[in-house]
């Protein structure tokens, strides 16, 4: 089981230019996506979370439903739903400004314990960073690695909603002794600062970075680092492209039995690169299409297993 644990809501996408443009209510939020394209690639997935009972809630817990993610571990609550309204530039990249007072997202509390058969945890995006809910996701990370199970990290930057960005900056540092993979775009690489072998010095056993259309590259504990272009398809938008490239990532180490420090120092040559390239095959795909709709396994034509 791979648990997924952070925030769910709703992306507001516009269906025009200018600020009057129409809105199309799109499930989302990145954990919430990573979640989604986890149970459409095959891996048994958990969400861990605090959805609202309005309409958009139960939207919400449909969608996770539907892709096979379990559910048990959703707390529930009276709080509206987060709402996120993207602006996309002439390349289908977002931007975003949110809807956060008193949703039901910021109410999470770390649960007694995590799903059975639980082996890796993944946190990112605004769980880390919004009140109380982000001290109960830290707590949670922290224990999860504690108990000696795989966790990552895709702190997946909105600036917006950073008060203090130096402050964020320190508490990113002191999460990274309980991170086994730290992935980032190279833009939340920028605005964080440091480089990928001072976040291995802290704890991470890889560091894997996206470049938008020009691939992914992993830098890894024993020094070597390993990259893949991007692959070329006719963007519609990248809402949800870096969300799935955490689930392939996870999916991939899942199914050659590498959720461990262990077992990412085993990959080798081969095995990133198979794994980087079913990543970048994957978000490839959502980017084909409007909104987060990761693929399903049977859209890839391929799997990151040595077989």
């Amino acid at each position: 089981m791979i648990v997924v644990a952070g925030e769910a809501l709703i992306d507001l996408v516009p269906q025009g230019t200018g600020a009057l443009a129409g809105l199309r209510p799109v499930l989302g939020g990145g954990p919430y996506n990573t979640a989604v394209a986890l149970g459409r690639l095959g891996s048994p997935t958990a969400f861990c979370s605090r959805i609202s009972r309005d309409a958009f809630g139960e939207a919400l817990l449909a969608g996770l439903r539907d892709s096979g993610v379990d559910v048990s571990a959703v707390q529930r609550g009276t709080e509206p739903t987060t709402l996120a309204v993207a602006t996309l530039d002439q390349n289908g990249s977002a931007a975003y400004s949110f809807y956060v007072d008193g949703t039901a997202d910021r109410l999470f509390t770390a649960p007694a314990a995590l799903p059975a058969g639980t082996r890796a945890v993944s946190f990112g995006t605004c769980s880390l960073i919004l009140e109380p809910g982000a001290s109960a996701y830290e707590e949670l990370m922290r224990t999860a690695a504690a108990q000696g199970l795989f966790t990552a990290l895709d702190p997946n930057i909105r600036a917006g909603l950073i008060p203090d960005a130096a402050a964020y900056r320190a508490r990113f540092k002191s999460w990274l002794p309980s991170v086994s993979l730290l992935k980032l775009s190279e833009e939340d690489a920028a605005w964080l600062g440091g480089t990928p072998r001072e976040w291995l010095s802290a704890g991470p056993s890889a560091v894997v970075i996206t470049q938008g259309g020009d691939g992914l590259t992993a830098f890894t504990q024993g020094g070597a680092v390993y990259a893949v272009p991007g692959e070329r398809v006719d963007v519609v938008d990248t809402i949800g492209a870096g969300d799935t490239v955490n689930a392939a990532l996870l999916h991939g180490l899942s199914v050659r039995d590498a959720l461990s420090p262990a077992g990412l120092a085993g990959l080798g040559a081969d095995g990133w690169e198979r794994l980087l390239r079913f990543a970048a095959r994957a978000a490839a795909i959502t980017c084909s299409r409007a909104g987060a709709e990761p693929p399903y396994a049977s859209e890839l034509g391929g799997s990151p297993d040595p077989s």
